[in-house]
């Protein structure tokens, strides 16, 4: 299998919609597999979209260097090419003297080469002053060529082109002017999702068209001249997602609309531990018989009428988790798990606070907007939950408050992050937890598997 990273020069570079046309016009001729470094959620919707496979995270924060092997080999079987999606920056990380979390750091713990998306806006000659100084800062870092994002014309085009070729030794394989398609829908945390963008009778239009322009701009064989050949192993010491192939829990997962952040893997990492999973939509389903539940972060707040209508939904959840079957929410989740979500005055044109009620499993409520907050989480969950006792890694992003009753027990203690409440995360009530953290399910593998025994020990189970 082929393989090699596309990251920016920075955030806002047009790395996203390139990265996405470029794996949507080579997945017609070959199979591809995408991969997105940090703990995003929506980049990967998109990327799994046009490839039909799904795309699967990457960090060296979250992961250790084993763990970021098996994801990547697991998730390449049977491709011809890995397409890695860098964040941010090339550099960009947890740190400001390290590496950790960054781009560069899964380029060189896969032995991948790095194209550079470089917004050339306003800038020439400059543009190679930027791209010596990224081959410089870390050697080890292998830039094999450069695509030019936001140029004005021929001219634009030549003497930045001439001047990176000459002054840094690589080629420029494509130059991408400003266009109004490359744009892709915005909203608070980010982009639409493909899932819910589907929804909209143009948005697949408009992937496509995106596509086809930037087809015309970017030389499709020069960037594959310039992968590299990766060795895939059968197999590895104690591989993750290799377990019981005869399922003997089931697991309902809340995917809609309004919940749809999950990592690819957790669905693996359920099957390996012998869960058999089932979709529901707190939308517009009845919940379904299950030894216990997920429910996994998204947009609520978007689909707060519809929410509240299902109140067969929300008297089931709260029935369920009042009996003691185990639920396990995040983010999102947790949202739907209070008493309320109230939307203030001004928020999305509001004249007034909106008040919407929700499934009660824990006292308070979900006050939006708030400060949004984007942070790595590490902290240690100390027991007295469904997923047991563990050091954790993970990841909050959210604009929203939830303000509990002062009682609430926690079972989260961070050391990294904001959380519900000061440095404490993972709220309980009998057997759910609801948290802002979002844990990814190979690195905290130990916790899934944890909530996936206490699932089974249910009565009838």
């Amino acid at each position: 299998m082929q393989a090699l990273m596309i990251s920016g020069d920075r955030s806002g570079s047009g790395k996203t919609s390139i990265t996405l046309a470029i794996a949507a016009l080579l997945s017609r001729g070959m199979t591809v597999q995408t991969y997105k470094v940090g703990m995003d959620y929506i980049d990967p919707s998109y990327l799994s979209g046009v490839t039909g496979r799904p795309c699967r995270n990457l960090d060296t924060f979250v992961m250790n260097g084993n763990e970021i092997s098996q994801i990547f080999t697991h998730g390449a079987r049977g491709a011809d090419l890995a397409i890695v999606e860098g964040v941010r920056g090339l550099f960009e990380g947890a740190e400001s003297l390290g590496d950790t979390g960054s781009s560069a750091s899964v380029a060189k713990a896969l032995g991948l080469p790095v194209i550079l998306v470089v917004s050339a806006r306003s800038i020439t000659r400059s543009a190679a002053a930027m791209v010596r100084g990224f081959q410089s800062f870390d050697p080890g870092v292998s830039i094999r060529g450069v695509i030019l994002n936001n140029v004005s014309g021929e001219q634009h085009i030549r003497k930045a082109t001439e001047a990176i070729e000459h002054h840094c030794r690589i080629p420029v394989i494509g130059a991408i002017p400003r266009m109004p398609e490359m744009e892709l829908t915005m909203r608070h945390l980010g982009l639409v999702p493909f899932r819910e963008g589907k929804t909209d009778p143009l948005f697949e239009a408009k992937i496509t068209t995106l596509a086809e322009q930037i087809s015309g701009h970017i030389d499709l064989d020069a960037l594959l001249g310039m992968t590299t050949r990766c060795e895939l192993p059968d197999t590895f010491g104690n591989p993750v997602f290799s377990g019981n192939e005869s399922p003997d829990v089931r697991i309902g997962v809340a995917l809609d609309e309004a919940f749809n952040f999950y990592y690819a893997d957790l669905f693996d990492i359920l099957s390996a531990y012998g869960a058999e999973w089932v979709p529901f939509s707190p939308v517009r389903d009845r919940l379904p018989e299950a030894d216990g539940y997920i429910i996994g972060g998204g947009y609520p707040e978007l689909f707060l009428r519809e929410l509240e209508a299902n109140d067969r939904m929300r008297e089931a959840v709260l029935e369920q988790s009042l009996a003691g079957v185990p639920f396990y929410a995040e983010c999102g989740g947790l949202m739907y798990l209070t008493d309320k979500i109230l939307l203030k005055e001004g928020w999305q044109g509001r004249e007034q606070d909106e008040s919407f009620a929700m499934c009660g499993v824990f006292s308070g409520k979900t006050v939006m907007p708030a400060r949004r907050v984007v942070s790595y989480v590490e902290g240690e969950s100390l027991g007295g939950n469904p997923l047991g006792t563990g050091h954790f890694r993970g990841h909050e992003f959210h604009y929203s408050d939830v303000i509990l009753s002062p009682e609430m027990s926690y079972s989260y203690l961070l050391s990294r992050g904001k959380g519900i409440s000061g440095n404490q995360d993972g709220a309980v009530a009998g057997n759910t937890l609801g948290s802002y953290t979002h844990l990814h399910p190979v690195a905290s593998r130990g916790l899934m598997a944890g909530f996936i025994t206490t699932c089974r020990r249910m009565p009838g189970t």
